[in-house]
Order: structure tokens, then C-alpha cells, then sequence
């Protein structure tokens, strides 16, 4: 993964609550092997029409949220089946970073293993920000350092992350990338226990 230290994006709004992991990518985009090319299939159902054309209605169609790259969203965000397909598209789609009130605990996790950075703000804050990612080309700075959000108008909040967690994205580690960090240590221990093992 990518170390996300700051990030500076474009801000589309998606004022809803509950939204779940059906929504986010449907079942039927789920028998890809890998975790690329999911993008093109997130909130399908919700994106185009019964014809396949794209949803006029919809909010990320919208073109002033075309190349947006951070999500501001209702509470419970990511609820529904435990899927990893539902961050592998948003990631893939280009979000880096959620904003929300509240997050569903299996999404919120399986966003941390896979680069995304969702981020947890009261909801009168994320009101402010609904209301602001209706100006065109409304956008945050993110800077995970020091855990604070802001904008050009001088708006800003800090937020809250798990220590860990925060550590892991800032140097763009998911859990392999962290147990790779002891492979010195991990070839040592099956070195010496491979030469203990007495051929039977």
C-alpha cells in the first residue's frame, strides 16, 4: 500500500444514511480474484439505469464530483454483509478518504487493511461538509500526522484514529507488509528450527 501521511482531494457529498455493502458493490461484481477493477462497478445499482446508461439523479455523476477523491457520507456508513469487495471498489474508484459520522465495524476495519482512511466526525461537522461539497470544486487537505482536516476557508477539526491503525497508513502497511518487516528474524527462527528437526 501507499503511505497516506496528507492528502489534499476533491469532495463529493453522498447524503445518506445506512448505506450498505450491497449498495456499494453488488453481489453480482463479486467473482473477481483480484482486488483491481472494481471501481468500475461501485455503487452500480445506484450509478446507471436500467439501460445501463449513467444516472443523471445520482450523486457521483454529477460532473462536479468527477476525479473527487474524498467521500463525505451519513452514518452507519459501510453496513450490510462483511464483503472487502466494498473498500477494494471505493479505493479502486479513487476515494482515499470517508468522512463520516459512523461506519459499520467490519467495513470500518477492512478500510485500515486496505488503505483507505475513514474518518470519524460528529454529525454537525459532517453537516458543514455536505453543505460546503455543494460549492464545485470543494476541497479538504487531510493530514494524518498530525490528525486534522481543513480547508481553504480556515475551516477545520481534528479527529480521532487509533494509534496503530494510524501508524500502519502512514507508512503504507497492511498486515502482511507489517509481518514482512521481521523476515530477517522469521528465515532465522525457520533456519534454526529446520536444523533441529531430526529426520525420521
Amino acid at each position: 500500500m501507499k503511505p497516506l501521511v496528507r492528502h489534499r482531494g476533491l469532495v463529493a457529498r453522498m447524503n445518506r444514511v445506512n448505506v450498505d455493502t450491497d449498495q456499494i458493490i453488488p453481489k453480482q461484481f463479486l467473482k473477481r480474484v483480484e482486488r483491481s477493477g472494481f471501481g468500475q462497478f461501485l455503487f452500480y445499482d445506484w450509478r446507471f439505469l436500467s439501460d445501463g446508461s449513467p444516472n443523471p439523479e445520482f450523486e457521483l455523476n454529477q460532473p462536479q464530483y468527477s476525479g473527487a477523491s474524498i467521500l463525505v457520507a451519513g452514518a452507519n456508513f459501510g453496513c450490510g454483509s462483511s464483503r472487502e469487495h466494498a473498500p477494494w471498489a471505493l479505493l479502486d474508484y479513487g476515494f482515499q478518504v470517508i468522512i463520516a459520522p459512523s461506519y459499520a465495524d467490519i467495513f470500518y476495519n477492512n478500510c485500515f487493511k486496505n488503505g483507505i482512511l475513514p474518518i470519524t466526525l460528529p454529525q454537525a461537522a459532517v453537516d458543514v461538509l455536505l453543505q460546503k461539497a455543494l460549492e464545485p470544486g470543494y476541497e479538504l487537505e487531510v493530514d494524518l500526522e498530525n490528525q486534522v482536516i481543513s480547508d481553504d476557508t480556515g475551516w477545520s477539526h481534528a479527529f480521532e484514529i487509533d494509534a496503530f491503525r494510524r501508524n500502519m497508513l502512514l507508512q503504507g502497511l497492511d498486515e502482511i507488509g507489517l509481518t514482512m518487516q521481521y523476515e530477517a528474524e522469521i528465515r532465522l527462527y525457520e533456519s534454526r528450527r529446520a536444523s533441529s528437526v531430526q529426520p525420521v
